[in-house]
């Protein structure tokens, strides 16, 4: 199937804070974790074995902060399924983990209703499948709580919170968290592209006893990894082998 042309190029670029490689051989697009942006992803490495790894910038955040951030997964799906067609062109995955769990499915249900090249695998980590919530400690988290939650984020990424910017953080993450609120989906699609569903030995907010309803979206396999909820952040060797091994070129 033919490719549509792309957007403008001012428009496509914004998705990313780099452009993905002309080069690459495959492809694995990350969607940043609820209150935060694409640079979440540095210390992630550019590829592994010929995977290119393109973290996802969305609006309201980072270099979008101008930017009005979405009210639901599904409009931010119906804009970046579009804003990944040019770079569909060649052999892709999703990753999300938590929130953008949700949102990298809905992102996929886009691409099939629509008959774009599907996703050799829709990768979901730490996040109920989307008949099974809105569920999370997030969820019923007072403003006060949700900052703590973001000190403690920004710590594991190694860095520290400046006062200042608290509150920009803080209503980034709120919104993220309605939006995670509002998702209410009965009968979810099934995929036509498999999925895998990625547990935390030591999450203790999403046990990966509670992923099961995967199933349902599509032929799903179950990893089970270990660290808690924020372990994916130093990019685990066994993370990354997981998410490139079947995007790797012969």
């Amino acid at each position: 199937m033919t490719t549509p042309a792309p957007p403008a190029g001012p428009i496509r670029k914004k998705w990313f804070l780099r452009e993905p490689s002309p080069t690459a051989e495959a492809r694995l697009f990350c969607l940043p974790y609820s209150g935060c942006g694409a640079s979440m992803y540095r210390r992630w490495p550019a590829s592994v074995d010929g995977v290119e790894i393109c973290p996802v910038q969305l609006p309201g955040r980072e270099n979008r902060m101008r930017e009005p951030a979405y009210a639901t997964y599904e409009s931010m799906a119906d804009d970046l399924a579009e804003a990944l067609l040019p770079h569909l062109d060649r052999p892709y995955a999703l990753f999300g983990h938590c929130g953008s769990a949700l949102a990298a499915y809905e992102t996929a249900v886009r691409l099939a209703q629509r008959g774009h090249p599907a996703p050799a695998r829709l990768f979901v980590s730490s996040e109920v499948a989307p008949q099974d919530g809105p569920y999370g400690r997030f969820l019923e988290m007072t403003d006060g709580e949700l900052a703590d939650e973001l000190r403690e984020l920004v710590a594991e990424l190694g860095g520290t919170l400046e006062p200042t910017l608290l509150d920009l953080y803080l209503g980034v993450l709120r919104k993220d968290v309605d939006m995670n609120k509002r998702y209410r989906v009965p009968e979810p699609v099934r995929l036509p592209s498999p999925v895998t569903a990625i547990g935390w030995s030591e999450d203790s907010g999403i046990p990966a006893s509670l992923m099961k309803g995967w199933s349902a979206c599509g032929d799903t396999s179950f990893a089970l990894l270990e660290g808690g909820h924020y372990r994916f952040i130093d990019a685990p060797d066994e993370l990354l082998s997981l998410l490139t091994s079947g995007l790797r070129p012969a």
